[in-house]
């Protein structure tokens, strides 16, 4: 069996964003940071010994990818509430993609991230990977379609955020786009229902 690996030649290189004193932080706050960000890798190593990921430092950034079973997921409904989206049947894995702040390892937020999924030369699919809530371990992903379990080339793309940032100092981060191309990835293509969940909605969108 293959083993994932980052392909450094493909992948932005890695730059740590500043953590220093400012006018926004003093040293007590900045550690308060950086105990929600160990907070957040204790989750990302979980998930990572549940169902394995590759990881790399990219930009201002730790990129984690990995991969489970298609799965079904709540969303809102049209006339309010929540209703339970179904994997559809054509779809067999479900993509995450975990982002982490390079400096303090605190999950970032509202990031523009795209999936490209490849076989050999040929792309399978991009698709976008919005924000997904979950119960130990934020991140962005969706549902897919994929051929046979791999390996396969993942590519991951994250657009610099719109959104603004705080601190004359720490705020200087995240300015430029960034590529991680993780290779020999392999998949375990299936479903993973969830017949208790209720009330029912439509199939979720999928890739592929």
């Amino acid at each position: 069996m293959a083993d994932a690996h980052v392909v450094q030649d493909a992948t932005t290189p890695a730059e740590r964003p500043p953590m220093r004193e400012s006018n926004e932080a003093e040293p007590d706050q900045l550690d308060v940071a950086r105990t929600q960000g160990d907070a957040y890798g204790e989750a990302l190593e979980a998930m990572a010994a549940e169902d394995g990921a590759v990881t790399a430092r990219a930009g201002n950034y730790v990129v984690a990818f990995v991969n489970e079973q298609a799965e079904g997921m709540y969303a809102p409904a049209d006339g309010g509430g929540l209703e339970w989206r179904e994997a559809p049947e054509e779809a067999n894995a479900h993509l995450e993609v975990a982002v982490a702040d390079g400096a303090d390892g605190r999950f970032v937020p509202g990031l523009d991230v795209t999936v490209t999924v490849l076989d050999g030369d040929r792309e399978l699919f991009t698709h976008p990977a919005p924000f997904l809530w979950h119960p130990f371990l934020h991140h962005y992903g969706f549902n897919a379609r994929i051929p046979s379990a791999g390996p396969f080339t993942v590519r991951v793309r994250i657009e610099p955020p719109a959104w603004m940032r705080h601190d004359p100092v720490n705020g200087r981060r995240y300015a430029d786009p960034v590529e991680v191309t993780f290779a020999d990835v392999e998949f375990e293509p299936g479903t993973k229902p969830s017949p208790d969940a209720t009330p029912r909605g439509e199939p979720t969108a999928f890739a592929g």
